[in-house]
Formats: C-alpha cells, structure tokens, sequence
C-alpha cells in the first residue's frame, strides 16, 4: 500500500501528563488543548511559543469556542462557560449523576450544538453515551451503548460526523438530522485502524479523517473512501488528538499523554506536536450558547 510519510516537530516542552482535545481558537490567535486528568486547560501560543495552564476542575475533558466569545469546557459531568476573558461566567450540570462516569472528547455542530461523549473511568464495556448541550442549555442524550467516545467531527452541512468508539477500532460515519440533531444511521468508513487504536481526530477540507494512534505512535490519514494515504510519525506511544490551526488553517497539531509511562521513558510523551501536511483542515465549529 502506498501512502506518504510525515514526521512532527515537537513545539513545547512537556507540559500534560494526558494531553488531549487540542483546538484551534481563531478569535485569540492560539491553541488550546488540555491536560484531561489533572483539570487543566492550556493555552499554546505560535507566535511566541509560551504556554499557559489554567485550572477548570477535577477534569478538563475537550474544549471549544463559544461564537459570542470566550470558551466551553467539558469538565468530568458540567459543561463549564469562560468568557472572552477566561473568567467562569455560568456551569451546566452536572448532566448525569452516575460518578463511574466522565466526559471524554466531542465536538460542535454546525447548528452549534456541543455533542460530548462519556466512558468509565475503569473503560466498562457500553457505559459510555454522547449528549448534546443545546445553545439554550437544554440536554439530550443522542448515543448508547459506547466504552470510549472519542473523536467527533461534523460536516459542514451538519448531515453527517466521523466519529470513534476507541475499542471498535474503527472510524464511523454518522447521518445526521440535522434539524433534529440525532443520528439516523452508524456505518464504518475505516473497517480497522492499526498500528494502536484510534482516538481523537481531524477533518480536512477534502474529506479526509487525520486519526490519532493510542499505543500506535502516530497519525494515520484515510482518505474519504476510507484508504489509508499518510502516516505521521511521532517519538510517543500514546498519541491522543490532531487538530487543523493557524490562520491558514494548514498546521496539524498533536497532543501526546506520558499517563503509566515509567520515569524516563518516551521523554517527550506529554509535549504539543506539530506538522504541516499539505491539506488544509475545516474551520472549527463553535459552541453557540
């Protein structure tokens, strides 16, 4: 099989232990990503190279842009509301009562509904849903039965999302009613992702899914027949998410997690990567509440 080959630069120290959910914010010219198991939300800066920490909680699961300005965090239940100044102004939540259970990773449509998805903290098969938090603040639950909700990723038109239940090591694609905000139809587009297992991932503007390899070393790319084209190489295992940033929308960042890792061992493995790849990605969809 034939298929290019990248290598990403590593662009901080190591700042995670379990580094996840990177985004690019357009409105303030920088990265965010989080650190998902010590409650961390951090903030990488391209043009200055610094970055900064600011502590949402227990848990800071995936985080988005909101239109009218600031950033939503999924926290471990709560959705929590930063204004344009990163200060809280309103939490919603907690939207289930079970404590076996967290937020995991999701992503917004492009009506500007947040669909965030759940696993165990000790991965039980089928605990994990996706719920969707409405503009107005209203809860639906849109998806049963997963153990790993990961990557989400919408469509422009909203109709369809690619999205990943990490244990079926495969990447899916959604149909969407997009005035109802439900899924009505689940078919695989990646029969089977290896080397790993995949977990976050990113859109390009051709259709192709950038997946990130826990246990796997890299990013692998399917085009929108589901064909393996590039593969990332990265120095850490456990590669967690990519995402599409910048002004031109071109460089592919990459979060890394060092979590179980013995002391001195893949010594970058916590560190922001990136890559550019060639493609472009899609614009990032914000929260519109």
């Amino acid at each position: 099989m034939s298929f290019s080959e990248h290598v990403a630069e590593q662009v901080t120290d190591v700042c995670t232990v379990h580094g996840e959910g990177v985004v690019w914010d357009a409105a303030a010219g920088v990265v965010r990503f989080v650190d998902l198991e010590a409650g961390g939300l951090m903030t990488y800066d391209p043009g200055t190279g610094d970055v900064s920490r600011q502590q949402v909680g227990k848990i800071a699961a995936c985080v988005r842009p909101r239109r009218s300005g600031g950033l939503v965090v999924a926290a471990e239940r709560t959705f929590v509301l930063l204004g344009p100044d990163g200060v809280v102004d309103g939490e919603l939540g907690p939207i289930f009562d079970d404590e076996r259970i967290r937020f995991n990773d999701g992503g917004c449509d492009p009506a500007g509904r947040f669909w965030m998805g759940t696993m165990a903290y000790d991965e039980t098969e089928g605990l994990g849903s996706v719920y969707r938090l409405d503009p107005d603040g209203d809860i639906a639950t849109v998806l049963t039965g997963v153990t790993i909700s990961n990557g989400l990723s919408f469509a422009p038109d909203g109709r369809s999302a690619r999205y990943v239940d990490t244990p079926t090591d495969r990447v899916d694609h959604l149909e969407i009613d997009p005035a109802m905000g439900t899924i009505i139809g689940r078919t695989p587009l990646v029969d089977h992702v290896e080397p790993g297992h995949p977990d976050g991932i990113a859109v390009d503007a051709e259709g192709g899914v950038w997946v990130a390899l826990w246990d796997g070393s890299g990013v692998n790319r399917y085009d929108a027949q589901g064909r393996l084209t590039d593969v990332v190489r990265l120095p850490c295992s456990q590669v967690t998410c990519p995402a599409f940033a910048g002004p031109d929308l071109r460089d592919l960042y990459v979060t890394t997690s060092r979590r179980g890792l013995p002391e001195g061992k893949q010594p970058a493995a916590g560190a922001l990567f990136r890559l550019r790849p060639g493609v472009a990605g899609m614009p990032v969809l914000p929260f519109a509440g």
